[in-house]
């Protein structure tokens, strides 16, 4: 019954869900995978059946075997509405994935804007968290961003809210020398004005 439960959620299946959920069934269940019924929504960007879930008492909070949970993943796939939903939620914002980096620094590599201003402005997110690359939110949006005009905004962002540009990746290079090398002008721009 926790299996079917689990894939419900993912399919979005509210009616199932209800259904099951007026049973003893214990919301927090995992699969194989260490999936819970909430994660598993989440991995299909079911924003109604998350709501749902953490209206019944849902853990956002459990990671699976890949060390996602609900906010961790929401925020690395830019699912703004979910990460609201978290954070409204009390989404453990320490937590971190299996690189060791919390919700901000996925988010801030893949450019989704929307969702490091939510973690900047309506949370208690670290902006200078390090993961086991030594690399913080500002760090990777230089390097493994793309250099145009999201990533721009975001190395902005983190900067307004207290990035701190000094921070160096394990060889000692920093975030500006990063830029100037990968020929990112007006990253560097921002930065040089962090100074």
């Amino acid at each position: 019954m926790e299996q079917q439960f689990i894939q419900y959620a993912a399919q979005g299946d509210m009616e199932r869900v209800l259904t099951l959920l007026e049973t003893d069934i214990d919301i927090n269940s995992i699969d194989s995978n260490g999936t819970t019924a909430a994660m598993a929504a989440t991995y299909n960007n079911q924003v109604e059946m998350v709501r749902l879930l953490i209206e019944h008492g849902a853990n956002i909070n459990i990671r699976d075997k890949q060390l996602n949970n609900v906010l961790l993943y929401a925020g690395a796939s830019g699912y703004l509405p979910i990460v609201k939903l978290a954070l409204a939620a009390g989404a453990d914002t320490t937590l971190t994935n299996r690189f060791g980096g919390i919700a901000i620094i996925p988010a801030a590599e893949r450019g989704h804007v929307e969702v490091v201003k939510e973690l900047l402005e309506n949370s208690d997110t670290n902006v200078n968290h390090i993961n086991n690359l030594h690399w913080t939110a500002l760090m990777e949006a230089v390097i493994l961003g793309d250099g145009g005009k999201r990533h721009q905004q975001i190395v902005q962002l983190l900067i307004e809210h207290g990035a701190d540009i000094e921070i160096a990746d394990a060889q000692g290079i920093t975030p500006l020398e990063h830029a100037r090398k990968l020929g990112f002008t007006e990253i560097e721009k921002i930065l040089a004005a962090g100074e």
